[in-house]
This record gives structure tokens, C-alpha cells and sequence, in this order.
């Protein structure tokens, strides 16, 4: 149980800059008191006490703002960050050196007793401020969840997930798609991502596609006023409405997509 509670303490210090000793945690941290309620909530729970795991997380949630249901299963090394608001569903599972943080909802999406309504969060998942995560899927190991993201399907392994509803931006090589991508072992807050939004992306990918023809069609049109021997002027080769010159906006339409 000790060295359980050191690891508790340990991961906090590594992964909050803020914290400055191991007293400071353990006094006034509530994300670790918030872990350390739950494990007494859960045994009361497993061990047939449910009314008094319920009465133990209500006090969990009374004096540190964080809700997690007794039945919920929690690994080594979780972190709940600045987690006021945070809700934790009753089939819910938070793998091993999970950061989550505030306002965050792991939620279910189905009424039925007895099933697997909750998600289930694999190894060093990072759940940033206010997403929510909706249903009995799995977030693979290493994947962000973006603040205030919607995810309401499963998440690969590395994958990072932005947007409502989320849309999910893969790993490359195996790698987190993060800025920390180059080096695998080193803890990035809040889920933050060198790549944008794949929506955005494709986006500006249609942008460049259009300004791009535009240029060819003007590029075409010279050629033809060139080749029917009458330049600047309109025949049955060359209409008057031909576009021998760019108008697409291409720079306003990429700022309007933020590029």
C-alpha cells in the first residue's frame, strides 16, 4: 500500500511543475485525495458494501470536486490534474499513468445494467480539459483526447482525437502525434498537437487544388488567344467571358481556415 501511495505521490511530481515537495501533495492536491478515497470506495464496493463505497465517494466528491463512481477501476500512477468537475462512470477504466483533467466526462451512452457502458482508457492516456468520452469503447495506449473534444467512437493506440464529434488524427511510424513525437517517454500536457485538425487540413487542401486549376485555366486561355493569332481579342476560339486571368482568393479562403 506504501509504495503504491510513493508511486501516487511520485507521478504527480513528475508530471505537475507546480509541485514542489511531497508534503505539498499529500496535503493539498485533490486529485490525490481523490485516488486515494476511490481505492477505499472500490474495495467497500467489491467486497458487497455498495451503500458505503456510495457514501465514501459522495465524500470524495464533497471535499474535492471530483465524482468517481465506487465501480469505476483505476490503474497505478493516475492523475487527476486541477480535475474539479471530473465524472467517472461506473464501468469506466483508467489505465496505468492516466492524466486527466478538468471538467472532464467519462461518460456511457446506454441505460442497461450490467453492461459495458463506459470507456475504457488504455496506458498514459492524456484526457485534456472538458472532453468528453461517451460510450464503451477504448482509448489505445498513448492516445490525447483534446480539450473539449467530443469522442464518441474508439481511439487508436498514439492517435490523438479533436473536435466535436472528434475526428481522429493517426500516429506516425508508431509514434504519439504530439509535439513531444520524438521522444515517446516524455509527458505532454493537455494533449497538445503539431498536426491540425483533419478537417482543416483537407480543407486547405481543396483550397490549393482549386487556386491551382484556376492558374492552368488562365495559362490555357493565353495560349489559345496566342495561337488564333489575335491577342486581346475575342473569336469562336477564344469567348469573351474566358478567364485569362486569376480571381480565386486563395490566401482569404486559407485565412478563413486559419492557415
Amino acid at each position: 500500500m506504501f509504495s503504491r501511495l510513493r508511486s501516487d505521490i511520485q507521478c504527480i511530481l513528475d508530471r505537475d511543475p507546480a509541485a514542489r515537495s511531497q508534503w505539498e501533495v499529500i496535503t493539498l492536491y485533490p486529485g490525490f485525495h481523490a485516488v486515494v478515497l476511490h481505492r477505499a470506495a472500490h474495495w467497500c464496493w467489491t467486497h458487497g458494501l455498495k451503500w458505503c463505497g456510495r457514501f465514501v465517494s459522495q465524500f470524495s466528491r464533497w471535499v474535492t470536486g471530483i465524482e468517481i463512481h465506487p465501480g469505476a477501476q483505476l490503474g497505478e500512477r493516475v492523475f487527476f490534474d486541477h480535475a474539479m468537475g471530473v465524472v467517472v462512470g461506473e464501468t469506466a477504466e483508467i489505465g496505468d499513468g492516466c492524466t486527466i483533467y478538468q471538467g472532464v466526462t467519462l461518460g456511457g451512452t446506454s441505460l442497461y445494467k450490467g453492461t459495458k457502458r463506459h470507456p475504457t482508457l488504455g496506458r498514459d492516456v492524456v484526457v485534456s480539459a472538458g472532453a468528453k468520452v461517451l460510450g464503451g469503447f477504448v482509448v489505445g495506449d498513448g492516445a490525447k483526447i483534446g480539450s473539449n473534444a467530443v469522442v464518441i467512437k474508439p481511439v487508436p493506440a498514439g492517435a490523438t482525437a479533436v473536435g466535436i464529434p472528434a475526428r481522429i488524427i493517426l500516429s506516425k511510424s508508431g509514434s504519439s502525434a504530439d509535439v513531444t513525437s520524438d521522444d515517446r517517454h516524455k509527458f505532454n500536457a493537455y494533449g497538445i498537437t503539431l498536426e491540425d485538425d483533419p478537417l482543416g487540413q483537407a480543407m486547405r487542401g481543396l483550397i490549393d487544388s482549386a487556386a491551382g486549376q484556376e492558374h492552368q485555366i488562365a495559362l490555357l486561355w493565353q495560349a489559345i488567344e496566342k495561337l488564333a493569332g489575335q491577342p486581346g481579342k475575342t473569336d469562336d476560339c477564344v469567348p469573351g467571358d474566358a478567364a485569362r486571368e486569376e480571381n480565386f482568393e486563395a490566401e482569404r479562403f486559407a485565412q478563413l481556415v486559419g492557415k
